[in-house]
């Protein structure tokens, strides 16, 4: 059996499996088409460049203890690249995790190229199948995969499914008037955040103009291509007028200090670089054409005068019915040579995504090595969105983000924080039990 891996698409899930199969000593072919061909969301030739948002998930801190933090402690224990990258080029968050995009991807880039078990290949790869059938290949082309590679994958899998993504846009922290906003994290924990207030009154006309506004995609477009995670903000005003103070804009948790109360909405900014000069709209995807962004979120108190540095965009996203397609070891069912990985298999969120590309190396690496599979234990948060990706009706099969409720049922406990922490213990239990684990 060869002893080498072809990688397609060097993102977070490609970049993973990469220095997975890698790091267990075994060459690694990564095929990465850009920059020469670009995708409608990406900017640069940078390996794992980040194009929604810059926030990665919450980390299990205290006493918050969530699904998304039980991940991250699982990839953490098995050593993942994009994780330890993330931790070095965080930027101030709160409770969560976000990053520097381009030092995340200059770091990601630079462990990848330095790597001598990798060799990376700046070129479109149009086909999953090799003279050699024999030899390992992993899809990571995510969910921009190009439409040659597509094409053959629906010819190969019989089935694939597709939704409708959007980003946030991005502006200068100097071009936010500081008069009309306020600087604090929820419940004042930290100061993480940049604050917009509404009066009910600004609230009212900024839903009017936002539902109203032209848009890339029409009123009526077929909703249920949306990602729930990722819905336009636009999307989400059409459910209701109070949708978006119980969504993007709820100011639960804020005080203004200028009037020492709760506001009536909430815009927040969250920093976008290390160097704190670019913030983020959080929650604010969108597909409003380009000059009614502008136009509408100047709106927003103290973006009256913003500085855009990069607007919202709409993008479509091809994943696979992962219960239809693929077997339990993400392999393309007849296809036993062929591993899904990331964003592809049905699977939603940068972490997700990463551990469906760490699970794809491993496994990789595992079969060549000794012929058989490492086993992903279901108490795990890894082995939960395995499970859900192998047993879901596929009718009804839609991406997923890691949730508490993918994980075995537990019996009976108080207390959502009490339930919480032995989820955490039984996952990390599971995962060091099984010893997949390479640190502790």
């Amino acid at each position: 059996m060869k002893s080498s891996v072809k990688i397609i698409g060097a993102g977070l899930a490609g970049c993973e499996a990469a220095w997975q199969v890698a790091e267990r000593g075994f060459m690694v072919e990564l095929y990465e088409m850009r920059p020469a061909l670009l995708t409608p969301a990406h900017k640069t030739g940078l390996l794992a460049e980040i194009v929604c948002s810059n926030s990665l998930g919450s980390e299990n801190k205290d006493e918050r203890i969530s699904a998304a933090g039980i991940l991250k402690e699982e990839l953490e224990i098995m050593g993942s690249l994009i994780l330890s990258c993330a931790h070095e080029s965080r930027v101030p968050a709160g409770g969560a995790l976000a990053v520097d995009r381009e030092k995340f991807s200059s770091l990601v880039t630079e462990k990848i190229t330095s790597h001598k078990n990798i060799k990376l290949i700046r070129e479109e790869c149009r086909t999953l199948l090799t003279p050699n059938s024999s030899s390992l290949t992993i899809v990571a082309s995510g969910p921009l995969t190009s439409d040659a590679l597509a094409n053959e994958l629906k010819e190969i899998a019989g089935e694939r499914i597709y939704f409708y993504d959007a980003v946030a846009p991005v502006l200068m922290k100097d071009s936010i008037n500081f008069e009309k906003v306020f600087v604090s994290g929820r419940y004042g924990r930290g100061d993480d955040y940049i604050n917009c207030p509404f009066t009910k009154d600004e609230y009212l006309k900024f839903y009017d103009a936002l539902v109203n506004a032209e848009r890339n995609l029409p009123h009526d477009f077929e909703r249920n291509k949306y990602f729930e995670g990722c819905m336009p903000v636009e999307a989400l005003a059409d459910r209701g007028v109070d949708t978006l103070r119980f969504g993007p804009m709820k100011p639960k948790g804020l005080r203004d200090p200028r009037t020492d109360r709760e506001p009536y909405a909430a815009v927040q900014l969250r920093q976008d670089n290390s160097d704190g000069t670019l913030y983020n709209i959080v929650g604010f995807q969108t597909g409003l054409k380009w000059g009614e962004q502008k136009r509408v979120f100047a709106m927003i108190p103290g973006l009256e005068n913003a500085e855009f540095v990069r607007l919202g965009v709409m993008h479509r996203n091809t994943s696979l019915n992962a219960p239809a397609v693929l077997d339990e070891f993400l392999r393309l069912r007849g296809h036993e040579n062929i591993f899904a990985a990331g964003q592809i298999t049905g699977v939603e969120g940068y972490m997700e995504s990463t551990a469906m590309g760490l699970v794809a190396g491993i496994n990789a690496a595992k079969f060549m090595s000794e012929g058989k599979f490492p086993s992903w234990p279901r108490e795990s948060a890894i082995g939960s969105l395995l499970h859900y990706l192998h047993t879901t009706e596929p009718k009804h099969f839609q991406p997923m983000n890691i949730n508490l409720g993918l994980f075995p049922e537990l019996p009976k406990v108080r207390g959502k924080k009490d339930r919480a922490k032995i989820f955490r213990d039984n996952a990390i239990k599971a995962i060091r039990n099984e010893g997949l684990g390479i640190r502790d």
